[in-house]
């Protein structure tokens, strides 16, 4: 082989190592798990979404902000008189294989096309172990006058995991 081909595959497998990175060096290519890399979500899935869920599928696919809303299912949606707050239990279950923790955001209803002001609850930080349930409580202060009875349902408004 002459001296021009030798050099020429040489330059060719420098370039490639340099296009694709080391593999195992931890540094370069596009494996995005560089050390010198200042912010990573090391597989993380931040993600929220909007709509309403009771533990059943989403519209619109089955993309990771549509799995923290799957994961929460509503229990139980009620005006408890004793605190006068409403209150929603659910259930968050990760059939994941890491652990992770919710945020929950609750819209409390009335009846379609009634007058009732919408009202919010959120809890964060609810700690899930992977292939686990936890059961968790929304509540929120009653913002009405009344017995709470014009509050008819609840929906997931907004679910993400980290």
């Amino acid at each position: 082989m002459k001296m021009r081909h030798v050099r020429a595959i040489a330059v060719f497998g420098i370039a490639v190592v340099a296009l694709t990175g080391a593999r195992g060096s931890g540094g370069g290519g596009c494996d995005n798990n560089s050390s010198s890399s200042s912010s990573s979500n090391h597989g993380s899935d931040n993600d929220s979404t909007s709509g309403g869920t009771s533990g059943g599928s989403l519209p619109g696919g089955s993309s990771s902000a549509d799995k923290a809303a799957r994961d929460v299912t509503i229990d139980e949606c009620k005006y408890d008189p004793a605190t006068k707050n409403l209150v929603a239990r659910v259930t968050v279950k990760n059939d994941g294989a890491m652990d992770y923790d919710y945020n929950v955001t609750m819209k409390f209803t009335g009846a379609a096309g009634g007058s009732v002001v919408p009202a919010t609850a959120f809890k964060t930080a609810i700690a899930v172990a992977a292939g686990a349930s936890v059961k968790a409580e929304l509540t929120t202060p009653y913002p009405g006058t009344g017995d709470g009875s014009e509050y008819t349902k609840c929906e997931v408004s907004r679910a993400s995991r980290f």
